[in-house]
């Protein structure tokens, strides 16, 4: 196949590497904002750098695209996508905000295309035996959830107001992750946050640490926190507990959490440091997922509709947040 591969930034060079070494994969194409960064890619993958009309016009077209550009170029590009019949794998999110996710979503629905996106997580083993321990009834009826997203570091100050915000940016992931797993929806939620860290999240009105209280269809009650500020490493975890068992995702030897036990275990030697180590086997999983989606193998494992599903569980956190109240997802647009 034929793939073009549109942003070459971290998680574009990352993609870029997987894709140059996939035996589907006979031709990459890569293009980028920056020629030269996209030329440095190429040279490194093997791939061909093109400009970015290239990857939508002449006798040249890929097969399939995957885009990894900046978020604001998420929605046009898909919707190009779409018109050319270019089945798309695009990362999260699809766009900022509700209008611009559900005017990508109706240009990919009333083309009849193929919009994949990267929520890595369902394609990570941990959390895909969570499921189906869930789905088998080894937990017995679940009654908690907590989930966590520790980041190690606050990105750079520049990136903060094209984020999102933390809800949008960080915690999509865990209201994703939560939905797959234990196959329920969300029916309310509690959100708060703080932004007592560094200067800069309360010049981007935004919060380094946020927590929420949701409430999902069945009265299983779960928590989702992140914060931008974890120096004992990067912390991705899910703890589900039932009447029968309880199980951990993200549990293991570099999880960067010490007991304070006399007898338990210290800080791990070798601490993850961020979500492309953590989750490095998740997204070839998923990369390769879409390549068989594209060939006809697989039926789509994350469409743009279960992207939008996480996307306002964020929304309806901006909305507690602010107005410092419980939020029914009904009150949410676009259900």
């Amino acid at each position: 196949m034929r793939i073009g591969l549109i942003g070459t930034g971290r998680i574009g060079t990352f993609h870029a590497e997987v894709l140059s070494r996939h035996p589907a994969v006979g031709s990459l194409l890569v293009t980028d904002a920056d020629p030269e960064r996209a030329a440095a890619v190429a040279t490194r993958t093997g791939a061909t750098a093109v400009t970015g009309d290239a990857m939508f016009t002449g006798g040249g077209l890929p097969d399939a695209l995957v885009i990894c550009s900046a978020t604001a170029a998420h929605a046009p590009l898909i919707a190009r996508a779409a018109r050319a019949g270019l089945p798309a794998f695009c990362e999260k999110p699809i766009a900022l905000d509700l209008p611009g996710t559900l005017g990508a979503i109706a240009e990919v629905e009333a083309a009849g295309s193929v919009l994949q996106l990267g929520f890595m997580r369902r394609f990570d083993a941990g959390y895909a035996a969570a499921r189906v321990a869930v789905r088998e009834g080894r937990l017995g009826r679940l009654h908690t959830v907590r989930a966590t997203t520790s980041d190690p570091a606050p990105p750079p100050a520049a990136y903060l107001p094209l984020s999102g915000g933390l809800y949008r940016d960080c915690l999509v992931h865990d209201f994703d992750i939560l939905r797959w797993v234990t196959g329920r929806e969300v029916r309310e939620v509690y959100a708060t946050g703080s932004d007592a860290g560094p200067a800069m999240f309360r010049e981007a009105g935004d919060v380094d640490t946020a927590a929420v209280l949701l409430t999902l269809d069945d009265g299983t009650l779960a928590t989702a926190t992140a914060t931008r500020c974890n120096g004992a490493g990067y912390d991705v975890r899910m703890e589900l507990a039932g009447e029968l068992d309880q199980l951990a995702v993200g549990l293991d030897d570099r999880t960067p959490l010490t007991s304070a036990e006399p007898d338990g275990p210290g800080a791990p030697p070798k601490p993850w440091p961020g979500f492309l180590e953590r989750f490095a086997p998740a997204y070839e999983a998923e990369l390769d997922a879409f390549l068989r989606v594209v060939r006809g193998e697989l039926a789509n494992p994350c469409d743009g509709r279960e992207a939008l599903h996480a996307l306002r569980i964020a929304e309806a956190c901006e909305v507690s947040r602010r107005e410092r109240r419980p939020v029914a997802m009904a009150e949410i647009p676009g259900g």
